[in-house]
């Protein structure tokens, strides 16, 4: 049973990183904002977008049983 929801959460994760996906490559190109007529759209902003992205990375990554993804560490000094 357990399984199963981790199955679900897992594919929910990955639908919801499409999105995010979707989101970030429309505000790269351009479409941050735009108006027709009286109505206008403004898209979320791309920081908000990277840090739910790297969220749901690591997330996917604990339920696929992964050990988590490797950040580059730079030594000060």
């Amino acid at each position: 049973m357990a399984s199963k929801r981790r199955a679900e959460k897992l594919a929910k994760a990955k639908a919801e990183l499409k999105q995010i996906d979707s989101a970030i490559t429309a505000i790269v190109s351009g479409a941050q904002s735009y108006s027709i007529g009286t109505r206008s759209l403004t898209r979320a902003d791309l920081a908000t977008l990277y840090k739910r992205k790297d969220m749901l990375n690591d997330l996917i990554d604990a339920l696929s049983g992964g050990n988590g993804r490797f950040r580059r560490v730079i030594p000060v000094g």
